[in-house]
Order: structure tokens, then C-alpha cells, then sequence
């Protein structure tokens, strides 16, 4: 179990296609909460990378974001996107599976959310299920690659709410999706090539509740991916960390490209997609 008043770092870097990655982690309880029930996994070796939040309640909650981070840094090496892809669906049927039995002998639901990068070559795959997310900044601009399992979301994409509607709904924040809830995951998948450049943010919603967007394009795209994570954690704890928060920053940099800090996004050349305020962003 992590400690409640310590930010938990951790940094890598692994040559792969041409491409180098960087990447940094920080998970922090925040200043309401005792427990942190999120974890991350941060395995460039492997080209895995990942963000749970557990549900539950306490020892629940952390349990399940363990079981599912612990499931996926079994992976191992794989020989092909592909492979990576199936060592991927085989873990994670695996999580789901322990975390349906601990919550059948306790007789309530014990889930996760999980926002997971695969990275073989210079191809990626984003799998997430729930509200954890996995953001891409790319050429001074921010894209969230995932989209929310939540039931504000699902209603406000069916037509049901308004986006003023949806940011102001009680119940906007309640999950959809987990790890853990159903028989099998339900899972979204996102895919494409990385290019040299690139910035990966993965965070649970500990984050997103109190930094926007645009927040997190200036922090990643200014600073080394260390640096950057501690950035986000200490301005969520400026603003009250209501919850447990975990940043996960993989940057992608041509073999050749000095390490360190990627070149600085200014204010004036932010750019942010125009999308509906869903009571995450600050």
C-alpha cells in the first residue's frame, strides 16, 4: 500500500523503431481522501502503460486497480502488435475475471476503470474502459483519444442532455463501463502510428476533475515527462485534490533528439478541440 503523504515517481526510457521513449508517473492520494485506490504501470520495456482507478470503497477500490495493473505488467515481450494485442485481451480477461470472483465472495461489485497505451514499433493502441483517460498532444494540440464510460456522456451523446445539462447532472460521473462489473470487459479501442513527437497522457479522473485541458497541453508539452506529471499532481493539489490522482507521461522522440524537456507549447499556440464541458474540466 502506497503512502497517503508521498508522491509515488517512476521514470524509463526504452529505444524502440527508431523512436525513443521518455516517460514519468506520479500517483498521489490527494487531500481528502486516506486511501489512494488508483495505480499506474509504467513499463517501456514492454511497451505498456497504464492508468486504474479502483471502485469499491478502500481496500476494494485499491485491490481492483492493482489487479488490474499487476494482470497487465505480466504481459512480457511480445513479437508483433498483434501479439502485444493479445497478451493485452488475454491479461485483462484475466483481471476481470479475479475481480468478478472477490466481488462474488464479498457479495458486492469490486471494479476498476483502466486507460491502457500499447506501443509496438511506431504503432499504438489505446484500450480504456470507464473514465480514466489517454490524452495525444501532437503538434501543439491536445486530443482526447478516449471517451468517457459515463452515464452524463451516454446521455448527453444520445441527445437526452444538453451539455449545460450534462455538467450540471447529479448523476454525470456515474460509470458505465469498469473492469470488473460485467462477465467480460467491454472495452473501446482506439489505433494508429506514432510519430516522433508525440506526448501521451494517461490520467484517472482524480486530474481531469480539477486541470483542463488545456492545463495538461502546457505542462506535458512544456516539460520533461517527469517534470511534467509533478506539474499536473501539485497544481490538482493547488486546486483541492478531491480525489486519488495518477498522471502517466510518455513522450516519443526520434533516436537522435537530445533527452530531456520536449520544445515548449506557449499559451499562444495552444490548441484546443471544441467539445462539450462535461463537469471534468476545471
Amino acid at each position: 500500500m502506497r503512502s497517503p503523504s508521498d508522491h509515488v515517481p517512476s521514470a524509463g526510457t526504452l529505444p524502440v523503431d527508431l523512436l525513443r521513449i521518455e516517460c514519468g508517473s506520479v500517483t498521489h492520494p490527494g487531500k481528502v481522501r486516506t486511501e489512494n485506490e488508483d495505480s499506474c504501470l509504467v513499463a517501456p520495456e514492454i511497451g505498456v502503460f497504464a492508468v486504474a482507478d479502483g471502485m469499491g470503497g478502500h481496500e476494494d477500490g485499491a485491490l481492483a486497480s492493482s489487479t488490474v495493473v499487476g494482470a497487465l505488467a505480466t504481459i512480457g515481450a511480445a513479437v508483433s502488435a498483434a501479439d502485444l494485442m493479445a497478451r493485452f485481451e488475454d491479461r485483462i480477461l484475466r483481471a476481470n475475471a479475479a475481480l468478478r470472483s472477490v466481488g462474488q465472495s464479498r457479495g458486492c461489485v469490486v471494479g476498476s476503470t483502466a486507460a491502457v497505451l500499447l506501443v509496438f514499433g511506431r504503432d499504438f493502441a489505446c484500450l480504456w474502459s470507464g473514465d480514466s483517460r489517454v490524452y495525444r498532444i501532437r503538434d501543439a494540440a491536445i486530443e482526447q483519444l478516449t471517451r468517457d464510460h459515463t452515464e452524463g456522456r451516454d446521455l448527453f451523446e444520445r441527445g437526452i442532455l444538453t451539455a449545460a445539462e450534462m455538467a450540471a447532472w447529479p448523476r454525470r460521473h456515474v460509470l458505465t463501463r469498469a473492469v470488473g462489473v460485467r462477465d467480460r470487459p467491454e472495452m473501446d479501442l482506439e489505433q494508429g502510428q506514432v510519430r516522433a513527437g508525440d506526448i501521451f497522457v494517461l490520467c484517472s479522473d482524480g486530474l481531469t476533475g480539477h486541470v483542463a485541458d488545456r492545463d495538461i497541453l502546457l505542462a506535458a508539452g512544456s516539460a520533461a515527462p517527469q517534470g511534467a506529471c509533478e506539474a499536473l499532481v501539485d497544481l490538482t493539489l493547488e486546486r483541492g485534490a478531491s480525489d486519488n490522482v495518477t498522471v502517466v507521461v510518455i513522450r516519443c522522440c526520434d533516436q537522435g533528439e537530445p533527452a530531456g524537456r520536449p520544445a515548449a507549447v506557449s499559451p499562444a499556440t495552444v490548441m484546443l478541440p471544441v467539445r462539450p464541458a462535461d463537469g471534468g474540466d476545471a
